[in-house]
């Protein structure tokens, strides 16, 4: 008759749960996180201790399968410490060995309880191998999704920091764009654009990309989406910040803007303040004020 390597888990675990408990706690302790400064030490026993104590109800079930019903209130706990971690920056590393270093001090205490008993210590060690690889697994899981969203939330906010809508003149704005345009990018910088065309009132935009590495096929259809999307909100756009290296790229591989086009920003702001009945002159410099004058 086979050994239930769970039940034999169960009762281990449940006869030695201050030793399991406490040499867990040391191993945590002694493993890092706390050098790190991300947690501190009462925060780190309560995890510990919520985690232990959920485990061993599930366990009482005499349910094997970490992704059974047993264990969802332990699979809930071990995502939000998974996810907290990844927002605090833990390593991937510190935050699998919170699970995995639990196998130590059970898998000590099965040899303890089971030193007699050779089946029974190889089924329960089984058992314990198979759940928290298992649960280890999930908190993986649950910590690269929770370091991707933290990632895309950054990426998003470093994007919209990076496409700035400056305003030159009434009627007139500025987009200067630094790094390569994507799709992602791309809808960030037209909806910055098209708010600003609408609360300036403005009438021309000057995209200027002086700061765009390079332009292709893709690049540049980002920025004629840019264009259509401001010019149905009936603002004129002008390019400005074509170097000669993109030029002859642009060139050499057909691309067409379609779009009035300047080398530098001041060009195209001349030009805007021109399409708008503006113009700039130098004023004549002030007569010198005579020495009598000044007393």
């Amino acid at each position: 008759m086979a050994i239930d390597g769970i039940q034999v888990l169960v009762r281990t675990v449940t006869g030695h749960e201050a030793a399991i408990l406490e040499s867990w706690l040391g191993l945590l302790k002694s493993g890092g996180s706390l050098q790190t400064g991300r947690i501190r030490e009462v925060e780190l026993q309560a995890q510990a201790r919520t985690v232990f104590g959920q485990l061993r109800d599930a366990l009482a079930s005499g349910e094997s399968d970490g992704h059974a019903a047993p264990y969802e209130t332990l699979r809930e706990t071990l995502a939000d410490i998974s996810r907290s971690r990844a927002i605090q920056g833990f390593t991937p590393t510190d935050t699998a060995n919170f699970v995995l270093s639990l196998k130590e001090p059970i898998l000590t205490a099965l040899d303890a309880a089971n030193a007699g008993d050779m089946a029974s210590l190889v089924a329960g060690t089984r058992a314990a191998n198979r759940l928290l690889d298992g649960l280890g697994l999930y908190t993986m899981e649950v910590f690269q999704t929770g370091r991707e969203e933290v990632i895309g939330r950054q990426s998003q906010e470093i994007a919209e920091l990076s496409t700035p809508v400056v305003q030159l003149w009434d009627g007139i704005l500025a987009l200067p764009l630094i790094g390569t345009l994507d799709s992602a990018r791309t809808g960030v910088v037209m909806e910055n654009l098209l708010q600003a065309i609408v609360d300036e009132e403005a009438e021309i935009a000057i995209i200027d990309i002086t700061g765009v590495p390079t332009v292709d096929t893709l690049v540049a259809q980002h920025l004629l989406k840019a264009i259509a999307a401001a010019r149905l909100m009936g603002a004129d756009c002008i390019i400005s910040g074509i170097r000669p290296q993109i030029a002859q790229t642009m060139v050499h591989l057909g691309v067409e803007l379609n779009v009035v086009s300047k080398a530098t920003l001041a060009d195209a702001f001349a030009l805007a303040l021109r399409r708008t009945g503006r113009t700039v002159v130098r004023r004549a410099a002030p007569a010198p004020v005579a020495a009598d004058d000044r007393r």
